[in-house]
């Protein structure tokens, strides 16, 4: 497994006549070259009445219509494992919830018929015993960080949650799931060493599987700098090949971080359907410092593929760096940045970027990503 933090980008600025490799894009892609505009600062955080009132719905982009697999679909929570609270609120509490992802299994919660708010006082650990662990909020329950703690942790090279191989990296289980809830307020304070285990405000995940179904990311941070440290909301790194992350109706909106202020990833493929990017912010300084690229979401490693199918990516940063909508590099081997029937729309970077909001290299070269019905300013 190669250490994180020598990761080395090398990417040759190409001249103004980058073709966009499209398959009926608009015909204004195929030259668009230059980075975007600098987004002005009360835009970046607010945005149009619009684009917030649809940020206050539903998660996701409920416009978007990408064709969900069965596997990326949320999954039946008829028969629990585990219960969270007697229908009481101040019976759900940050240590039950602790406790249930601790044990594993199908986990719901009953707190009430109203939505309520739990204070997470710690993060709840996967044990990697568990074959898959499933928290359903039933669009009811938030999860509040705090701004102090990382509210989701699974990581199958941690040993003090049971080292179940020794080649764990891309290990195929636990499989985490979260569904049908909030995640707000959440921080990694955690910073950039060869042995922590930096990144993801909301949820961290080394190795296994992850889904994630109809949930709202809002306001998660992670540490401010750091080359390879990402993910305001979701960090993911070395997970099973077999299989992408999937992330399904998901809105992500004021995340911070030093790079991926929405999600992260190193040696990960993703599947990003009919979801929402907005007002995400990343904050490394660039330069020699590093960190600072993908404003939304930052990937990184060797032989991933990345499809964003049927989401808005709108009114994300990165103002130190590169890719102020997404940020796609491939290191070693093959992989393709594909974009269908999507918007990505005013995200500046402080970099260079192939086409406004998007930063895509593969084996040190740029290249253009596969763009279909899709608008891209």
């Amino acid at each position: 497994m190669r250490t994180i933090g020598e990761i080395r980008r090398i990417l040759v600025v190409v001249s103004a006549g980058l073709a966009v490799a499209a398959c009926s894009a608009p015909a204004g892609l195929m030259s668009a070259t230059h980075t975007a505009s600098r987004l002005p600062h009360l835009a970046a955080r607010v945005g149009s009445t619009r684009a917030r009132s649809q940020e206050t719905g539903r998660a996701g982009n409920p416009a978007g219509h990408a064709f969900v697999p069965k596997a990326a679909r949320a999954v039946s929570t008829a028969h629990p494992d585990h219960v969270i609270g007697t229908g009481r609120p101040s019976s759900c509490t940050s240590a039950a919830v602790v406790r249930a992802v601790a044990k594993g299994g199908v986990i719901t919660f009953r707190c009430g018929p109203r939505p309520v708010t739990i204070s997470m006082n710690a993060t709840a650990k996967v044990v990697n015993t568990s074959h898959r662990v499933v928290l359903d909020g039933g669009g009811k329950v938030t999860l509040s960080g705090g701004r102090k703690h990382r509210i989701l942790y699974m990581n199958t090279c941690d040993k003090k949650q049971i080292w179940t191989t020794a080649d764990c990296w891309q290990q195929r289980w636990p499989q985490l799931v979260v569904q049908n809830i909030t995640l707000k307020d959440a921080y990694s304070n955690v910073r950039q060493t060869k042995t922590s285990s930096y990144g993801g405000g909301a949820i961290f995940d080394e190795g296994g599987q992850l889904k994630v179904v109809n949930t709202k990311f809002i306001d998660d941070h992670c540490y401010k700098r750091g080359p390879d440290l990402g993910g305001g909301a979701v960090r993911a790194l070395g997970m099973w090949p077999g299989r992408p992350v999937y992330i399904t109706k998901d809105t992500f909106r004021g995340g911070r971080c030093s790079g991926g202020a929405g999600l992260s990833s190193i040696d990960a493929s993703w599947d990003v359907l009919n979801s929402l990017f907005s007002q995400n912010v990343t904050t490394g300084p660039g330069g020699s410092a590093g960190g600072g690229n993908g404003g939304a979401i930052y990937t990184d490693g060797d032989n991933y593929n990345v499809t964003i199918n049927g989401t808005i990516i709108r009114y994300n940063d990165a103002p130190h760096g590169e890719g102020g909508a997404v940020f796609f590099v491939v290191d070693s081997g093959t992989g393709v940045l594909k974009i269908e029937y999507s918007t990505l729309h005013h995200n500046p970077a402080g970099g260079y970027q192939n086409l406004p909001g998007i930063y895509d290299g593969v084996d040190g070269k740029p290249t253009a990503p596969v763009v279909i019905h899709s608008t891209i300013n």
